[in-house]
């Protein structure tokens, strides 16, 4: 079993652009589970490979649950237990049947039509509004936030006041655990009194047919109703929009990809797919497992009660799984990317996320063929301090 005497800090290095650490690839070959210190909660063990990811994902002898039963290691200064991110079955069972039946993929394609006419509208608006435009403010935000609040039922205009509060989510060190704190009861509270008018003067959105399946059929409490509506706010709006634009981002940094994607856009599939596995969306690792029983990955015992820590960005770039794993590839036909996680935490909206990647790219493209960066590319700007990669803005011209 590895052993260290003084486990190395965690992140390794802070996150540049899209890059991803190559100490993963050399940990992958070397030391696939490593024990480190994070900048909060208790030691853990890093865990680098695709294979050890989907075990420690997908196996019932690792539970989310227990984080809350310990000082979890983490990157943020609360813990985020919230909902259906901190559960195992059978209450996570619970909460994910009360929202299957509205993101499966039929469900979801009659989102299409909606999705293509918002899309539609904000090119239009861009194109009135003459170049330069910011494709992160007047695009990316504008889509996954119209399109994630018509489904809850959450008022888009009341946008700049939840965005902030939403940060609090994946804030690591642009805020203090007070602020945290305040940014997550905040959000809560606006949340919980939505809720209660869709109670009392129900409509056609998710939170309506939460409220009322809760009542009538789940019983699930009103702290698991709001906490559910806001994390299903939070990825819906923030993850998405934050996926397009480095989407947007990756394809302008390599052109020869791009102008085959415009030559042939039978690709835009398995073009999504790969923007999915090549963007590293999550800057280091994503919620800690905790092991029920002695596990061993990849040679290494983890025992009962410690604590492992999943780098899907490393995952991604496994060489044993991905061939040429570290190119930028959108003819790749084997991708068995963990872009949406894996197992029963397998993030739900995929299907929507997909459909608003697809949708967006392929209308930005026809509509805008000559699409260009107005700045040079290595001089944009990215958000600090986040545990979600993002770029703060995107010019552009065409």
């Amino acid at each position: 079993m590895t052993t260290r005497q003084e486990p190395p800090r965690y992140p390794f290095n802070e996150a540049a652009a899209l890059d991803v650490d190559p100490l993963y690839t050399q940990l992958r070959q070397e030391e696939p589970v490593v024990r480190v210190s994070c900048p909060f909660g208790e030691d853990a063990w890093l865990v680098t490979t695709h294979a050890d990811m989907k075990t420690i994902l997908g196996d019932r002898r690792f539970s989310r649950a227990l984080a809350a039963e310990h000082d979890e290691s983490r990157l943020t200064p609360l813990p985020i237990h919230t909902s259906i991110l901190g559960m195992d079955p059978p209450d996570h069972t619970r909460l994910r049947r009360l929202l299957s039946r509205v993101f499966t993929a039929q469900r979801v394609e009659l989102l299409r039509p909606g999705i293509e006419k918002v899309t539609g509208r904000l090119i239009d608006d861009m194109v009135a509004g003459g170049a330069p435009a910011d494709l992160m403010e007047q695009f990316a935000v504008p889509l996954a936030g119209t399109v994630v609040c018509d489904l809850l039922g959450v008022p888009f205009e009341d946008r700049e006041q939840f965005r902030e509060w939403m940060d609090a989510f994946s804030a690591t060190t642009v805020m203090t655990a007070d602020e945290a704190e305040h940014g997550t009861e905040a959000l809560h509270g606006y949340i919980a009194q939505l809720m209660n008018r869709r109670r009392e003067s129900p409509r056609d959105d998710l939170i309506s047919a939460m409220v009322r399946a809760s009542d009538e059929e789940e019983k699930l409490s009103e702290t698991e109703l709001v906490e559910l509506a806001s994390v299903l706010l939070i990825a819906g709006h923030e993850t998405v929009s934050s996926q397009l634009i480095d989407s947007l981002y990756l394809l302008f940094t390599h052109p020869d990809q791009l102008d085959l994607l415009k030559r042939r856009r039978e690709l835009m599939p398995r073009a999504v797919e790969e923007l999915l596995r090549y963007v590293p969306l999550i800057s280091h690792v994503t919620f800690a497992r905790y092991a029920t029983e002695d596990v061993e990955l990849s040679g290494t015992l983890v025992r009962a009660g410690e604590s492992v820590l999943p780098a899907i960005p490393s995952a991604n770039r496994d060489e044993s799984v991905f061939e040429n794993a570290h190119e930028f590839d959108l003819t790749r036909q084997r991708n068995p990317h963990l872009g949406f996680g894996y197992g029963i935490h397998r993030c739900l909206g995929a299907p929507l996320a997909r459909l608003e990647l697809h949708v967006a790219v392929d209308s930005l493209l026809t509509r805008l063929p000559d699409l260009r960066c107005a700045i040079p590319l290595d001089s944009l700007e990215w958000k600090d301090g986040m545990q979600v990669r993002s770029l703060l803005r995107l010019p552009v011209l065409w």
